[in-house]
C-alpha cells in the first residue's frame, strides 16, 4: 500500500478512470471558467496545488477517487497531463476484487444520474463517459450557499443529491436553478435532512 505519495511523472488525463458514473455538469462548467481565468498567469502553479488522488488498479491503471469535476473540466479544456497522488496501490488485484474492495472502503459510487445503483461494469472507463446529474450540481451549490457543512464522509454531496432528488423534480432544477436552490435551502434546514453528513439545521432555542 502507498499512502499519499506524489507521483512525479505527469499522467495523461485521458488515461484517468473514474470511480463514479456522474458529475454535476454545472459544476464542471464553473471549473472550466475558473481554469480559463488561471491558466494564462499561474496555470502550472494551480495544477501543482491540485494533485489528483488515485488508486492504482488492475494493470496499474489510475482510478480517480476525488476531483472528478476538476479532471473532467481540465479534459474538456484540452489539458493533456496532470499530476497525481497515489493513495493506495491495488494493482495486484483482479478487476472484480478491486471494485469490491473499493466499494467497501467508500472509494467508488456506482449510481447513475437517476440515483439508481448499477453494476461496476456500468462505471465508465473514461472521464468522457461521466453523465450529468443535475442534483449533484444542486447539492454542490447548496453546500456553498451554507445549506450544509463540508464533511469527510465519502460522496457526501451525492447523499445530499439523493435527498434532494426525492423531493424535487429534475425539470425544476434544469429550468430554474435559482428557485430550486431556494427550495433546497429550506429542505436542508428541515429535520428530514438531519441524518445527512454536514447537516446544520435550525438552531435550538435557548
Amino acid at each position: 500500500m502507498i499512502s499519499r505519495e506524489p507521483r512525479i511523472t505527469p499522467v495523461a488525463v485521458a488515461d484517468l478512470r473514474p470511480t463514479q458514473m456522474t458529475v454535476g455538469m454545472r459544476e464542471v462548467d464553473e471549473k472550466r471558467r475558473a481554469w480559463r481565468d488561471k491558466q494564462a498567469e499561474d496555470g502550472g502553479v494551480y495544477l501543482g496545488r491540485h494533485l489528483i488522488p488515485v488508486l492504482l488498479g488492475p494493470k496499474g491503471r489510475p482510478y480517480v477517487i476525488d476531483h472528478h469535476h476538476l479532471t473532467r473540466a481540465l479534459m474538456d479544456e484540452g489539458v493533456k497531463d496532470v499530476a497525481i497522488t497515489v493513495t493506495h496501490d491495488l494493482s495486484m488485484l483482479d478487476r472484480d476484487a478491486f471494485w469490491v474492495f473499493a466499494d467497501n472502503r467508500g472509494w467508488c459510487h456506482p449510481y447513475d444520474e437517476e440515483g439508481r445503483r448499477r453494476t461496476f461494469d456500468d462505471i465508465p472507463r473514461s472521464l468522457k463517459g461521466l453523465k450529468d446529474d443535475p442534483f449533484r450540481s444542486l447539492a454542490g451549490e447548496l453546500r456553498r450557499a451554507g445549506g450544509f457543512a463540508k464533511d469527510t464522509t465519502p460522496f457526501s454531496e451525492f447523499l445530499w443529491a439523493d435527498f434532494l432528488r426525492r423531493r424535487l423534480k429534475a425539470s425544476e432544477v434544469r429550468q430554474d436553478f435559482a428557485a430550486a436552490l431556494s427550495k433546497a435551502l429550506r429542505l436542508a434546514k428541515s429535520p428530514w435532512a438531519g441524518y445527512l453528513p454536514g447537516w446544520c439545521g435550525p438552531a435550538a432555542d435557548d
